[in-house]
């Protein structure tokens, strides 16, 4: 069974979509290190739009994933 870190840090860049579709990004880990990566479009709006928020709970714990109300209505969707 794998153990999660109990904190993480999330990292945030700004990056353009090249022609090929590509996106690429100088990161500050190992070579070979496994990373998970979420990608949305910049809308323009600023930080202050709430996201600054989750970014913050994620990094901090866990258990912020964690929400058996939430589960429950996931599984039954």
């Amino acid at each position: 069974m794998d153990v999660l870190p109990l904190s993480q840090t999330a990292l945030q860049y700004d990056a353009e979509v090249t022609d090929e579709g590509r996106v690429e990004l100088k990161v500050p880990l190992r070579v070979g290190a496994r990373v998970k990566i979420f990608v949305i479009e910049d809308t323009g709006k600023s930080d202050a739009d709430g996201f600054d928020d989750l970014v913050f709970a994620a990094e901090t714990s866990l258990d912020f994933w964690d929400n058996s109300l939430d589960d429950e209505d996931w599984n039954h969707a």
